[in-house]
């Protein structure tokens, strides 16, 4: 069974074009055993095809020892209705540390849309081998829930007393916390690290999805399971509760809530059995996580700013071979370059008026308003040391910079400061707040439509938008309390 470790297409996933996300829960049942001495210890990996390919998307955690593992980490996607979303959950048993799939044993897999899941809402199939046939008696059961409501909680727990369940030392605790499923069943949501050695835990704080906690409902019950970690899967349990998330609540820093432990079999064998220890909810906080479409609707503005490289290079505007040369179709680079992301930027920039600017002018210094400079350049940069510098200082302004190379140069300088894969730093080591730098040479799009320029370029426009307004902590203007 073939499959590759790719990057994530520009666009595709973890960016906000749409308002709806949708949070799938997988569950396997009856999975093929590969290990000899243990049962398997099963992940799952999310496929979507991009392009005719299969590409990853995300993995869950391993279930250790578990033929019937019920994951907490959730799959969260885009949903687009006028798309068709090709989809494939690969399950395999985990054998090395390796991030490559072929590493592992293959358990399974099982392809659908991603309509075909949100319509049913929960769907178990059968899964398949790579020649198609079962295998064995493996099924996936994948549940899609609505992610519309954008508040989250924030939990900090703590553990006193626990229950010693390790024979030479302490126990190894850690959380599980359920909500009811629509069979009645509880569900996992959530799992906390394992604290060791120790009867007293902190757990450090964690942050979920109210829906995901809750289904959005403060007055629901859930159940909180406290476990001992063990190595081979066969954890302990040390008790249990049930509570609400408006009960939690009522934990403040300086008043925390305690609930007691129970576990209902020592409660029933002796007569006086109090609890298995506490567990403190030291704070609780519910608060919104504002998107991209939350400030846009919020009321702001994204003002457009062209940035041309008007030097010697680009050649003679009348010579042909020159990259400013308006050819008999009436158009070239620059031009193609500002058409395909003003033609999205404009909707959301009411005086649809934009500067144009050429290299060595100043921005406009109020800095009201969200901006965005589109810079079309030709050539490597000659002053990398004052341009980092000003990208840095940048970084702390309602500032994003897209820059989109023309012609045939070498661009590596440019990629230098698109900070995907580490934080540009200026040359006095001063690092940037934020990555606010997209690069984008327009030679791998010449033959594309525009739309994919456009997403290509825009794709982490929405992340660094917010990104800023969240350092600043400044919610949208008419955005409700949480």
């Amino acid at each position: 069974m073939a499959y590759t470790l790719s990057p994530a297409p520009s666009g595709s996933v973890g960016t906000q074009y749409c308002v709806c996300k949708v949070e799938l829960s997988v569950c396997g049942q009856n999975l093929l055993d590969r290990d000899v001495t243990s049962k398997s210890d099963p992940f799952c990996v999310l496929f979507m095809e991009v392009n005719g390919k299969w590409t990853e998307i995300d993995r869950t955690e391993t279930a250790v020892n578990n033929l019937n593992p019920a994951f907490s980490k959730k799959f969260v996607i885009d949903y687009h209705f006028e798309e068709v979303q090709k989809l494939k959950f690969a399950l395999f048993d985990q054998d090395k540390s390796s991030v490559q799939l072929y590493e592992h044993d293959f358990l399974g897999e099982f392809s659908c849309t991603l309509g075909m899941i949100v319509s049913s809402k929960k769907i178990t199939r059968t899964l398949l081998l790579g020649n198609g046939k079962p295998a064995g008696k493996g099924m996936i059961t994948i549940a899609a829930q609505e992610l519309s409501d954008n508040r989250v909680i924030t939990l900090s727990m703590a553990g006193r007393k626990l229950d010693k369940k390790d024979l030479f030392g302490k126990s190894d605790p850690f959380l599980e916390f359920y909500k009811p499923g629509d069979d009645g069943k509880w569900m996992l949501v959530h799992r906390t690290e394992v604290i060791k050695y120790t009867l007293d835990p902190v757990w450090k704080p964690f942050t979920v999805p109210l829906v995901s906690l809750c289904d959005g409902d403060v007055e629901k019950l859930i159940k909180v399971m406290c476990y001992d970690y063990d190595s081979d899967g066969g954890h302990d349990f040390i008790g249990e509760f049930e509570t609400s998330v408006a009960k939690m609540c009522e934990a403040q820093d300086t008043s925390p809530l305690e609930l007691e432990c129970i576990n209902p079999k020592k409660q029933k064998k002796k007569k006086n059995y109090k609890h298995s220890g506490v567990i403190i909810v030291k704070s609780c906080k519910i608060t919104r996580d504002y998107t991209f479409l939350d400030y846009i609707l919020g009321g702001c503005q994204l003002m457009f700013t062209v940035g041309i490289d008007f030097t010697a290079s680009n050649g003679n505007p009348r010579d042909p071979s020159s990259l400013h040369y308006i050819n008999p179709m009436g158009t070239n680079e620059y031009l193609s370059a500002i058409w395909a992301v003003g033609q999205i930027i404009q909707d959301y920039d009411t005086d649809k008026m934009f500067p144009a600017l050429g290299f060595g002018a100043q921005l406009p210094p109020d800095w009201k308003q969200y901006f965005i400079l589109l810079i079309i350049t030709d050539g490597v940069i000659s002053d990398m040391d004052e341009t980092r510098h000003a990208v840095v200082q940048a970084s702390k302004l309602p500032m994003s910079i897209i820059i989109i190379g023309v012609g045939n140069a070498d661009f590596a300088a440019m990629e230098f400061l698109d900070g995907d894969n580490r934080m540009l730093r200026s040359y006095t080591g001063e690092e940037a707040m934020r990555d606010i730098v997209q690069f984008v040479p327009f030679r791998e799009f010449r033959s594309a439509p525009k739309e994919t320029l456009a997403k290509a370029v825009l794709a982490e426009l929405p992340q660094q938008v917010v990104q800023y307004f969240k350092h600043q902590n400044l919610p949208p203007t008419s955005s409700e309390p949480a």
